[in-house]
């Protein structure tokens, strides 16, 4: 029997190393993983963020790590599994795939480039961390990966074409990877939220006659906050869990795309003039 059996919780005093770590549900994975006993290597692009970061997990006394990296880079990934080993002296037990950005437009407007960028960090970076944390997993026996993926992935909204095939993607890979390593004894979760408050937005890339609206949803009308997010993927990884789909609006689309998604896409295609006319 693994070290993960159903009587052992990998998020407690996990090893872990959690991307996009300076804010947001990278953020809240960190401190939650600090409260249930665990140590964390906190990666982000933005290595100053990472830092405050590590620094509140100092405050709840556990041991953290600042590292920089661009998970859309394969050679800063594999630098950053080989190096959050010997920062923490122990193998990793948990790696969260979380570091994201946002991107929206009409399909045509949407500029080759962006798709690039875009595809990098939110497709790109998840693939390099279970590339490169998979076969370490293997060896010792034992691990788990979260792959934080979105709602997008399976509502196909409109005006968010590229983001949408990134997540789906990740969706996909989650799904496959939780079959071909079950017998690994490696769990994997995916999460599918829809809005949570963090910066994804206000660091993404939107049309103008959006930006505003996609801040004000995020930060206000939101039905959940980024700490319950992470706290319940968490706890879905140590119950076994392939899915976390939090807030009820998600849920609801995840029934209704399964039950008929063909009708669903008909009513999204009616809606979606409609939704046009409101915003502008």
């Amino acid at each position: 029997m693994g070290i993960f059996s159903k009587r052992v919780k990998p998020t407690q005093k996990a090893y872990a190393v959690v991307t996009g770590a300076g804010s947001g549900i990278g953020r809240s994975f960190s401190i939650e993983l600090a409260k249930r006993g665990g140590t964390v290597v906190c990666a982000d692009i933005n290595l100053e963020a990472a830092q405050e970061t590590v620094e509140l997990l100092e405050g709840l006394g556990a041991k953290a790590f600042a590292v920089k990296c661009d998970v859309g880079n394969k050679d800063q990934v594999k630098a950053l599994a080989d190096d959050a080993e010997k920062l923490m002296g122990h193998s990793v037990t948990l790696v969260i795939n979380n570091a994201g950005v946002g991107l929206g437009g009409k399909f045509d407007e949407v500029s080759l480039e962006d798709w690039q960028w875009c595809m990098h960090v939110n497709l790109w970076g998840v693939i390099h961390g279970c590339h490169f944390f998979v076969p370490k997993f293997k060896k010792q026996g034992y691990g788990a990966i979260i792959n934080v993926a979105s709602a997008a992935g399976f509502t196909a909204a409109p005006e968010m074409t590229a983001y949408n095939v990134t997540k789906s993607s990740v969706l996909a890979l989650s799904e496959t990877l939780s079959a071909e390593l079950r017998q690994n004894n490696i769990r994997v979760n995916v999460l599918c939220p829809t809005l949570v408050p963090t910066n994804i937005m206000k660091n993404g890339r939107l049309p103008g006659h959006y930006s505003g609206l996609a801040d004000d949803l995020l930060m206000n009308h939101a039905f959940t906050t980024s700490d319950k997010v992470a706290i319940k993927t968490l706890n879905n990884l140590d119950a076994g869990k392939l899915y976390t789909i939090p807030q009820p609006d998600a849920k609801l689309f995840w029934l209704m795309k399964r039950a008929s998604p063909s009708l669903y896409t008909k009513v999204l295609g009616i809606g979606y003039p409609l939704f046009n006319r409101f915003v502008k």
